[in-house]
């Protein structure tokens, strides 16, 4: 009996002990400064969060990654999109098997965008006449295959941004990974934690590709990772998002507002689940936004055995119909988020 009451007295402390999960902050945000980037199913979110919210994201990185609702099926109602919808998401948005059938079909996709539209379940299409996009894609890349990525070049251009606004990076070494200066695998490496050292700092890239000239990347210690809770922006179930995010907060963005910010999206099988902070403090973000009064979230999904096992962001539908729209269970709990950054700072003498 004694030794059962030792162990569950040690199993308290440990669990007094363990990391402190907060609130999302408010910090006063310039949510018409936002941008979002992403890897492979990151990528796809990141295109899908930047049409739907074109009014406030001014650019996105889209690294290994198709265009805007390339998974997309025409069918009956009556079978669920996830099902209607994974073929052509694992052959005709990752490869191109299926390019004799005309996918990704850009002009229908384009199509698609603008009635969702005119319909008002995403924002009007004339928020992205001034977006940056920053588009890359590896040699070695086995997963996403060039011609997909190419794919969200034109699809970008047929809904109206400039050509001159958009950067198409390739790399002849470089695997289906996020790039950068000095850490992870090796560069022509596909496979977890799908971060590798290409000596090239890509946080860095798309972060200046989208906003212009910015101040020399810092040391990420003038900041702070903050762990939050993801509950009180989700709603229902089956929404897929982990119970816990992380946003990295400059010092200079807890004492007054007007920071940007940035969306990291992981990609399979990187979420801090799988692989813990690796792939948030290795991507490098945080040493741009510590020098540039920027901050960067990290939300994050979960894995789940039977619609997502590797913890995929939906960009095929897993979470129903609407996973395009404001309404998409994923996008509205990001946005939600956005929003409470945004809030202004509640002060101390007030609380």
């Amino acid at each position: 009996m004694r030794v059962r009451f030792v162990s569950l007295a040690l199993s308290l402390i440990l669990v007094a002990c363990g990391p402190q999960v907060d609130e999302l902050p408010q910090l006063g945000i310039d949510i018409s400064e936002t941008s979002v980037s992403g890897l492979s199913a990151g990528a796809y979110m990141a295109g899908q969060l930047q049409v739907a919210h074109s009014s406030h994201i001014v650019g996105a990185g889209v690294v290994a990654g198709g265009p805007f609702g390339c998974a997309e099926t025409p069918g009956s109602g009556l079978m669920p999109a996830a099902a209607r919808n994974v073929t052509r998401a694992l052959e005709g948005c990752m490869s191109d098997k299926l390019r004799s059938q005309g996918i990704p079909d850009v002009p229908a996709l384009a199509a698609l965008t603008e009635d969702l539209a005119e319909e008002g379940s995403i924002d009007p299409l004339t928020g992205l006449a001034e977006d940056r996009v920053y588009l890359f894609s590896g040699d070695q890349d086995r997963i996403v295959t060039r011609s997909v990525v190419e794919a969200a070049q034109r699809f970008y251009e047929e809904v109206g941004v400039p050509q001159e606004n958009i950067a198409l990076v390739t790399r002849p070494d470089a695997g289906h990974t996020f790039l950068t200066a000095d850490t992870g695998n090796e560069c022509e490496t596909s496979a977890s934690p799908f971060v590798s050292d290409c000596d090239y700092d890509q946080a860095g890239a798309i972060l200046k590709w989208i906003y212009g000239v910015l101040k020399p990347s810092d040391n990420a210690e003038n900041g702070q990772y903050v762990v939050f809770d993801q509950s009180p922006f989700v709603s229902g179930i089956g929404h897929g998002l982990s119970n816990e995010g992380v946003v990295y907060i400059p010092k200079t963005c807890t004492k007054q507002g007007g920071c940007r910010l940035h969306i990291a999206l992981h990609g399979c099988e990187q979420s801090r689940d799988k692989v813990g902070m690796t792939c948030i403090e290795g991507s490098g973000f945080a040493r741009w936004a510590a020098a540039n009064r920027l901050v960067v979230l990290f939300p994050q999904v979960s894995a789940n055995p039977l619609l997502n096992p590797k913890g995929c962001w939906d960009w095929w539908g897993y979470t129903g119909e609407d996973y395009l729209t404001n309404d998409a269970p994923q996008i509205a709990a990001i946005w939600k988020m956005v929003e409470r950054l945004a809030e202004q700072p509640v002060a101390a003498e007030s609380r």
